[in-house]
């Protein structure tokens, strides 16, 4: 069974443990939780202000981000894992959780603050 990210996209890697498919899967749960988190934070509207839209935007910035990316992150693991040369993408972790730790400081200062 192939990919549907396989073929012109990326290549075929020869990976049967599918590595990029893998951690394709993994960035796709970390989109998913940052748009969850953009709904969770809707309701504090009412409650919290117009203070929430910046939780809203940071959370939904993120998640554009990883969803802007996601194609060319695979095609580079696919290449680099045809290569032998597979490294780390660790640009896209640090800001992933610099995103993380800005969400939870401004989502404890609206909490928190009046």
């Amino acid at each position: 069974m192939e990919s549907k990210f396989s073929g012109s996209q990326g290549g075929k890697h020869g990976d049967p443990g599918l590595q990029p498919e893998r951690t394709t899967l993994a960035w796709g749960r970390t989109l998913l939780a940052l748009v969850t988190v953009s709904a969770i934070y809707l309701r504090w509207l009412p409650h919290h202000g117009f203070a929430v839209v910046v939780l809203i935007a940071v959370a939904a910035g993120a998640a554009s981000a990883i969803y802007l990316t996601q194609r060319r992150r695979y095609k580079t693991s696919s290449q680099a894992i045809s290569c032998e040369a597979a490294a780390p993408d660790i640009s896209g972790v640090l800001w992933t959780a610099f995103a993380a730790m800005v969400l939870g400081a401004l989502g404890m200062s609206v909490v928190l603050l009046p």
